[in-house]
């Protein structure tokens, strides 16, 4: 992984992104190649569930329904494979009743075992025939799996999205 200038010069490179996460280093201050890795491999994962999934490796499992708000969600136990950058291997995805993902729980380890996640996917749009949500807020979940709307960790809005084949 590397940062470079318009002319194509590496500025910074790191051979093991992955691996400097487990320094202590890490826990006190984040350096510029650390945030590329973690933003890449994040955004990379959240843009590509539930493709993602049908790639070899995972281990997918259907556990019990889950219900919020009035809504009954399907949910999907996925274990990652080693080689898939992610913020943990253990994840579940939440089903609406159209099969859309509404729902990603998962632990973004990199900040600790403490870091547990509901991200929250709505507002979706068509983009070259594939549905994409356009509207995602990541809350705390609770120990009980309830997530914590007082506090907002990650909010992204997406205009547009252009498929490329």
């Amino acid at each position: 992984m590397s940062i470079t200038d318009a002319d194509g010069r590496v500025l910074r490179d790191r051979k093991d992104p992955a691996a400097a996460f487990r320094r202590v280093r890490r826990k006190l201050f984040w350096d510029d190649l650390d945030a590329l890795y973690f933003g890449g491999y994040a955004l990379w994962n959240y843009l590509n569930l539930p493709f993602l999934l049908t790639r070899p490796g995972f281990a997918l499992t259907e556990v019990e329904p889950w219900n919020e708000n009035g809504h009954k969600w399907r949910r999907l136990h996925a274990v990652f494979p080693d080689l898939v950058p992610s913020h943990c291997r253990e994840q579940t995805l939440y089903f609406d009743s159209k099969g859309l993902v509404v729902r990603h729980d998962y632990t973004a380890e990199v900040f600790g075992q403490w870091a547990r996640a509901a991200h929250y996917s709505s507002n979706f749009g068509e983009f070259g025939g594939i549905l994409v949500p356009t509207t995602r807020r990541v809350f705390p979940r609770q120990a009980s799996g309830k997530p914590l709307r007082l506090v907002t960790l990650v909010s992204i809005d997406i205009d547009h999205v252009e498929m490329i084949r």
